[in-house]
């Protein structure tokens, strides 16, 4: 029987929950091995009842993984058993159908207990740098050429760790100790959340978390479906076509506001790839529910309940819905465009409320380095793999710029170059903003980046390039211009694909520019001085500022002297 608290109690309760499942996260950020981790945030943790109902997510994280991980707890219960839960185990699994989507993240649950008692769960989920098999990229065919997959299954039993189930893992990475360590750092992230909850629990004389659980649940449901009564009883349509592997795929939604649901249809989606760009619906969900909350009802915070109203539809083996053994493990690059698929439909319903279209998809990749083999190779020359998360721009909002290299809708961060250069022996020999990048219009997109990356004397290696919008750039909205495309080719002009494992001999640099969000709006019709502002950061070229906004040679003269005394920096 639910314990009864004050409506004031409660929400204190939850806010200690929200505040209990960031410092879990933080203790993540603070220990794990993957700069992945540690620098972009790839990550996420939640608290859950013990029917597997996410209650809180922490801030720091992904919605990828976090509106993912809010189906998976439910996966563990069901697979484990409840007869089979236990104080002191931890579970683990990378299953992309039951985890978040690709073999690369690790998902780790661990039940609580308080006087002996099932309380809730912990979850958390980190992406790491290899789990084997092909390595991070597109390349295979199949989910079994992609890595090594770990079931849903214990990883601690009533605290004793499953040595077996290490030493496989070891057997099978190129990181073994990176990767070790990184599931050690999960699980100490989740404890550190039982802690805090336990302390929380006998300071309000909680025996159970139901009565909270409730509170949360129903205050959390009741929100979110009055946000979407007050929008109109209305369907729209919205489609994107993007690169995909070797050729373009098209995704499609139907948008339906009901009363009290919005229920978003993939039909028409292009069919499965041949190659690992495929999403599984959990993932493909995680971002169609994250497009619509953020447009509707930021400001409630994010739980099952929450994200209940919202539905989502795909036809099976659909590009948004691959079932196994389909490969998938850059699903994050379709997935990460299925916010602006649904924003172009959304636009029609509620006009003049989200953005026009972004770079989208992340503009990772990843670098396997090992000794030149064109010649000798210095005695400490060695193997590495480097993984490094970059932006594009962001779309330009209705009444806000877009933002430079800033990702939208993942919200990662962009690795520092010291971070990147620290995990092995790679070299950045260029990280700015790209000017003119951003589409233009009465709100401006976001730059993309230019990036040059080359490795240590005496090394060779191979990219992975994860990167798309290099026939799609991003669609201004409303009248704004497209955002310029994505450029990769090696320093001595040879031309290189935007995915896929690609050789990069030594003494060769790879020479990327990253693609910048669409305008919004008229460039007509955006303020004159913010157009000279742009100028005279080098956000826009003279150039530029003639031909899509009308500005004339005088004043461009007189931005540049201004520029050159230093009267404008």
């Amino acid at each position: 029987m639910a314990q009864e608290h004050s409506k004031v109690a409660y929400q204190v309760m939850w806010n200690r929950l929200i505040s209990v499942v960031e410092e879990q996260a933080q203790a993540l950020v603070r220990t794990a091995f993957s700069t992945s981790v540690r620098e972009a945030g790839d990550l996420s943790a939640g608290v859950y009842d013990t029917h597997g109902n996410m209650l809180a997510q922490a801030v720091t994280g992904t919605p990828g993984h976090v509106n993912a991980m809010a189906d998976a707890v439910a996966h563990f219960v069901r697979r484990i058993g409840r007869q089979n839960i236990f104080e002191g185990d931890v579970y683990i699994t990378n299953d992309p159908w039951e985890g978040t989507g690709h073999l690369h993240d690790i998902t780790m649950v661990t039940p609580s207990f308080h006087n002996g008692v099932l309380v809730g769960f912990f979850a958390c989920t980190a992406h790491i740098v290899d789990i084997g098999g092909r390595g991070f990229g597109a390349d295979a065919q199949s989910i079994y050429e992609e890595g090594l997959q770990i079931p849903i299954m214990k990883f601690a039993d009533k605290g004793e760790v499953d040595e077996t189930l290490t030493r496989i893992i070891r057997g099978n990475v190129r990181e073994p100790d990176q990767l070790i360590g990184d599931i050690y750092a999960l699980a100490t992230c989740n404890e550190i959340g039982h802690r805090r909850l336990i302390e929380m629990m006998k300071e309000f004389k909680l025996d159970q978390l139901d009565g909270i659980a409730e509170f949360i649940l129903e205050n959390s449901r009741r929100a979110t479906i009055e946000a979407i009564a007050a929008l109109p009883r209305k369907s729209a349509e919205g489609e994107m076509t993007v690169d995909g592997f070797d050729k373009p795929i098209t995704l499609k939604v139907k948008v339906t506001v009901h009363e009290d649901r919005i229920v978003s249809d993939f039909v028409g989606s292009s069919g499965l790839d041949k190659k690992g760009i495929n999403c599984p619906l959990v993932y493909a969900k995680a971002y169609a529910c994250y497009a619509l909350k953020v447009a509707i009802a930021p400001e409630i915070p994010n739980n099952a309940a929450s994200l209940a109203p919202f539905e989502i539809e795909a036809p099976v083996n659909s590009i948004v819905n691959a079932v196994h053994p389909a490969p998938v493990a850059l699903r994050h690059i379709v997935g990460h465009f299925v916010p602006d698929t649904v924003y172009a439909a959304f636009d029609k319903i509620v006009p003049g409320l989200v953005p026009a279209e972004g770079a989208g998809c992340l503009c990772n990749f990843q670098v396997s380095l090992r000794p030149r083999t064109d010649a000798p190779a210095p005695a400490d020359a060695r193997r590495s793999e480097v993984l490094t998360f970059n932006s594009g721009g962001s779309g330009a909002r209705p009444a806000f710029d877009g933002l430079n290299a800033t990702a939208f809708p993942s919200g990662v961060m962009t690795m520092p170059i010291e971070a990147t250069e620290h995990a092995g022996p790679v070299i950045i020999w260029r990280k700015e903003l790209r000017p003119d990048s951003g589409g233009a219009g009465k709100t401006r997109g976001g730059l993309g980046q230019f990036m040059e990356v080359g490795a240590m004397e005496g090394h060779e290696f191979d990219i992975q390039a994860m990167f798309d919008r290099v026939n799609h750039p991003a669609r201004g909205r409303r009248g704004g211009m497209a955002g310029a495309s994505t450029t990769i080719a090696q320093d001595d002009g040879g031309t290189m694909n935007g995915k896929g494992k690609q050789f990069v001999p030594h003494g060769r640099k790879v020479v990327m520019a990253f693609p910048g969000g669409a305008g919004y709006g008229a460039p007509a019709e955006r303020p004159k001085e913010l157009v000279l502002r742009d100028l005279a950061r080098g956000y826009i070229s003279a150039e530029a500022a003639a031909r899509d906004y009308g500005v004339t040679a005088n004043e461009i003269k007189a931005v540049q002297d201004a520029v050159a005394k230093g009267e404008i920096t």
